[in-house]
This record gives structure tokens, C-alpha cells and sequence, in this order.
């Protein structure tokens, strides 16, 4: 029997899967690593913590292992997007990675617009200028720590710089470099015009590959640390986001993704590298070659859920603090949550607007406020499927993955507030899964990425919304629409009191 290892580099830790040529998950670790915040807005981590922590994971996925090491014939990745990581020419890091919920770049994001301007750098990355995107953090960088960033050789991409220690090869893929705003998304090119407006070398980026290509063997030091052969082969992995896609099965037109994790996606399949969203949702290489897709974010999904529980439920599990929320009716008795805690992506894309409980009153349970966070997050993701539905999509099934996939009465509720089929999957490791079937890939289990998918990929429930509940939740998401424009002053003047 033979294996390959997905490794999904997270926000809050690196999760590690061993899968068999059946597609069963054989083994699986995660460790966790610390988010750095030093500010309001900031968010940072230390990719020394990637490397020790997957180091630490490999070895006791290796150590639980009843097999032969060298059966285990791949490994690749899916990884956090937008991250900075900047390398000196020894290849050292030069400074802690930027994240892709830090916000302090907004001075940078106008930057970008004055000098490409808005409608050519939507021709040329397909996406807007961003807080979260690498451009903007590699300007502020530039402009705040000159004398660091003059040290920089080559910037690098998480999953990437993790891969790096694991070969000591230094690559990007083209669906984490789409992410970057330095991409030509339609030419799958670095774009020599972006680059030589902020005076940047073509040589700051590193060399493109794609997903399932093989990219080297893991070094001895690395095979010494974790029990792994040397003979492993690793290959280049996908953006989380392209590998959850994978990893639920959207390989096709009509295929459609919502995936909580931290953050929280609604992501479509795309054919074509010439649609036209005029910027209001991301447009970006997917990780099967020439397709592409497009996808909304909320940027605090899961982490609206895990912030609830850790401030008003710190002892209580999840399973706890939402057990007995299909007891609450629709619309959770009258109050209503946005999940705005870190700003929000889309369709806003507001650094400063913040989150909001409104409709408090004395007899509100603390059910029924885990219940308005479930729906408010749900309401978001909603806004992205309305631009889709919009422009002519047809959505009315959709393959709902991660934290918003383990709770029967959230799946529910997702089916309710989309208007959709919900389709739960028998493993809900959408990224890792993605990363562990283009490993397969890459190392010759089939020709046709579909097919491996297909072996990988089973559902295990669907969900059909209740008529009754799409009325009601129809008039109720009328609501939370208004909440962003009647509080979006109000937390203007609010910021100047943040930390």
C-alpha cells in the first residue's frame, strides 16, 4: 500500500494527514502555534514556529505509523494565504511574517491605486488592493523598515517557506502567488509592469510552478528530524483555499464551496480567466491546472464562534456551548449578530468596520446569542453568494467544509440562509485533503486529478432547505445588510479609541 502525507498550514496551527491509495485517512496530527498582535490591526507569526511544529507533527505521525516510511511516496501542501515572509540572500528570515488578517496597510492599499490605478490592477491581478493581499505588506515594509527591506532577496508565500526548509528549493505556485497582487492571474506570470511601478527586482519573486509539480526530495536533516525517508517526494501544494476546492471536490463548472475556518469562504469554479466581477469577489488560479476560481471571504467566520466562546463560554467545549440551539427559532428570538471583529473582505472591504450585537434585551439566553453568531456568520457568506447568483451563476447546491461543517443545526441553517442543497462531506479536512490528493497526483496515482479527487472526496449527508425558514431568514438577512451601513460612521469615530 502506498501514501502521501497533506500538510495544511493554518492560521492557528498545522494540521498533518496520512492518507492510503483507498483514500482513507490512515493517521492525523495538529500543533498549534501563537498568533503575535502587537496592535490593533497587526497580526503576525513566526515561521521558525511552522517549521518546528510541522517538524514535531511529522515525527509523531511517523511514530504512529505501522507501515514502511518508504511506502509513504509524497507529501505536498495547502497553506494560509497572503502571508509575507522576506529572505535575505543567505535565505535567512529577516523579520516575523505578516498575516493575511493584518490590517495596517491601507495607507499602501490607496498607494497602489494612485500609482496602477483601480481598473488596471484588476485587469492585471483580477482582484482589488487589499489589506490582507502580499503587495501591500511588501510597500509597507519598504516604506516603514528601509533599512531591512533593502536586506530582502526574495519574499515567499507560508506553505512556501515551509516547503523550503523541507527541500531547501525556493518556489511559488501560481494559486498562493494570485493572492499576492504582484500576479498577472490570467498570464500566470510575475507582472514586470507592477513590479517596476514600486521599483521592485523581478528577482524579489521567486520562481512559479505548478501545484502538482515535484519541486525536490525532502534533505537528510529534515527525514533525520522526523522519521521520513529522503526519498520522499514533495511537490509544490495550493493556496488553503484552492486545496479546500480540491479537497471537496470543485473541479468542475457549477461546483460550489463554502468552507469556515478561521476565516470563512464561498468559492466557485471557474473555466474561464475572463469573467468580469468588477472586483467585488476574488478572482484567483485554482490549484487543477488552467482553472481558476472565484470566491467571497468573511474574515472572521470560525474566529467570531472561537472569540465567542473563549470571552462569554471560556470553560465550556463547542460542542457544549451549542448544544440545544435548534431548540432557538429563527432569527434567535429577535437579535442579531455581524461578524465584523477584525473588518471585513466582502463585499465590503472595510479595515475598520467592527462587529455588532443588536436587538439585546434582558430575556436573551446565552443560546441565543451562540445562535446569532451561527446565523451572523452564515448571513455574511450569504453576501457572497448573492454577488454570485447576481452575475448569472446558478448556485443550489453547494459542499459546505471545516467548522461550519460539524454542527447538524449550522449545516441546517446554511441551507436555510443560502436557499441551497448543503452537502456534508465524510471528512471534513477540505484543505489537507486538497494537498494530500496533489501529492497523489504528482506522484503518478492517476492521470486525471478528478478521478483521484472522486476516490478521496465521499459525502456524507445533504441538507435541503425548509421552505419556511428561507422566508423568514430571506427577510431578517434584509436586516443585516442594513447594520453595516447604519453602524459604518459610528465605528469610524470608534477606531480613534482602539488599541
Amino acid at each position: 500500500m502506498k501514501y502521501v502525507i497533506g500538510v495544511d498550514l493554518g492560521t492557528s496551527a498545522v494540521k498533518l494527514i496520512l492518507i492510503n491509495q483507498e483514500g482513507s485517512i490512515v493517521e492525523e496530527v495538529s500543533k498549534s502555534y501563537p498568533l503575535i498582535q502587537e496592535k490593533s490591526g497587526y497580526s503576525e507569526q513566526e515561521p521558525e514556529q511552522w517549521v518546528e511544529k510541522t517538524q514535531s507533527g511529522l515525527a509523531e505521525l511517523v511514530a504512529k505509523f505501522n507501515g514502511n516510511v518508504e511506502d509513504i511516496e509524497g507529501i505536498s501542501f495547502s497553506g494560509q494565504m497572503h502571508g509575507l515572509v522576506l529572505l535575505d540572500k543567505e535565505n535567512n528570515v529577516l523579520r516575523n511574517a505578516i498575516l493575511w488578517n493584518d490590517v495596517r496597510t491601507t495607507p499602501q492599499c490607496q498607494e497602489i491605486y494612485d500609482v496602477v490605478g483601480k481598473e488596471k490592477l484588476l485587469e492585471i491581478t483580477k482582484n482589488p488592493a487589499l489589506e490582507g493581499f502580499t503587495l501591500p505588506k511588501i510597500l509597507w515594509v519598504k516604506e516603514n523598515e528601509q533599512e531591512l527591506f533593502e536586506k530582502a532577496a526574495v519574499f515567499m508565500l507560508p506553505k512556501d517557506y515551509l516547503r523550503f526548509r523541507m527541500t531547501g528549493q525556493i518556489h511559488a505556485e501560481y494559486s498562493d502567488a494570485a493572492g499576492t497582487l504582484l500576479l498577472n492571474v490570467g498570464e500566470k506570470t510575475w507582472s514586470n509592469e507592477i513590479c517596476q511601478l514600486f521599483n521592485l527586482p523581478e528577482t524579489l519573486c521567486p520562481p512559479l510552478v505548478e501545484s502538482h509539480d515535484f519541486v525536490g526530495t525532502i534533505t537528510d536533516e529534515f527525514a533525520a528530524s522526523t522519521g521520513l525517508s529522503n526519498k520522499t517526494k514533495v511537490f509544490a501544494g495550493g493556496a488553503d483555499n484552492a486545496c479546500g476546492a480540491i479537497g471537496a471536490g470543485i473541479l468542475s463548472e457549477g461546483t460550489t464551496l463554502c468552507s469556515v475556518g478561521t476565516s470563512g469562504v464561498v468559492l466557485s469554479y471557474e473555466e474561464r480567466n475572463d469573467r468580469d466581477f468588477a472586483g467585488k469577489v476574488h478572482y484567483f488560479n485554482h490549484g487543477k491546472e488552467n482553472a481558476f476560481y472565484t470566491m467571497g471571504v468573511t474574515l472572521a467566520a470560525g474566529y467570531s464562534l472561537s472569540w465567542f466562546k473563549e470571552v462569554f463560554a471560556e470553560h465550556e467545549s463547542f460542542e457544549a456551548l451549542l448544544d440545544g440551539i435548534e431548540n432557538v427559532p429563527v432569527g434567535s428570538n429577535g437579535l442579531l449578530f455581524t461578524p465584523y471583529l477584525v473588518g471585513e473582505r466582502t463585499p465590503y472591504a472595510d479595515p475598520k468596520i467592527r462587529g455588532s450585537f443588536i436587538g439585546m434585551e434582558g430575556s436573551h439566553t446565552k443560546k441565543d446569542f451562540a445562535r446569532a453568531v451561527l446565523e451572523g456568520i452564515t448571513f455574511s457568506l450569504n453576501e457572497s453568494i448573492e454577488i454570485f447568483r447576481e452575475s448569472g451563476k446558478t448556485i443550489d447546491s453547494i459542499t459546505s467544509i471545516g467548522g461550519g461543517a460539524k454542527n447538524e443545526t449550522w449545516l441546517q441553517i446554511q441551507a436555510d440562509i443560502f436557499n441551497a442543497k448543503i452537502i456534508k462531506l465524510k471528512s471534513e479536512q477540505g484543505p489537507g485533503i486538497g494537498a494530500a490528493i496533489l501529492a497523489a497526483y504528482g506522484a503518478g496515482w492517476s492521470t486525471s486529478l478528478q478521478e483521484i479527487a472522486n476516490l478521496f472526496v465521499e459525502p456524507a449527508k445533504v441538507y435541503e432547505p425548509i421552505a419556511e425558514n428561507v422566508e423568514k431568514y430571506k427577510e431578517i438577512f434584509s436586516l443585516y445588510k442594513k447594520v453595516y451601513v447604519q453602524t459604518k460612521e459610528l465605528n469610524e469615530e470608534l477606531s480613534k479609541f482602539r488599541r
